[in-house]
């Protein structure tokens, strides 16, 4: 049986990945600055900040737009939802689950800069 890796705050990897998900982009933003070893929870911290910090953007925008807007931003939301259980089901299950577009954003961000 394989050994749970620990991250430099204590708690198991696909754990802490997971919290990345849990408050949205606030965990992921949170999980960037505490983090200093695991690069697994820095890519999901990432991953998550960027998601969601775009999605909340959008849902901004679109709603402020009469009646489409909101039909367009309860999609968001909706889409938003579904990549909110993916992320933290993956992250838990220790993966290295990409989201479209932003996984791949959220990948070179953490090796580029090493956060």
């Amino acid at each position: 049986m394989e050994e749970k890796k620990r991250t430099s705050l204590g708690l198991d990897e696909n754990v802490e990945g997971a919290l990345a998900y849990l408050l949205i982009w606030l965990t992921g933003i949170l999980l960037l600055l505490l983090e200093k070893e695991s690069d697994f929870v820095r890519f999901h911290a990432m991953q998550s900040t960027i998601t969601f910090l775009a999605i909340t953007v959008i849902n901004i925008i679109f709603r402020a737009i009469p009646f489409f807007g909101w039909i367009l931003g309860s999609l968001v939301t909706l889409v938003g939802l579904i990549l909110w259980i993916l992320g933290m089901v993956k992250a838990y299950q220790g993966e290295y689950y990409k989201f479209p577009i932003v996984g791949e954003i959220a990948e070179k961000q953490v090796k580029s800069f090493n956060i």
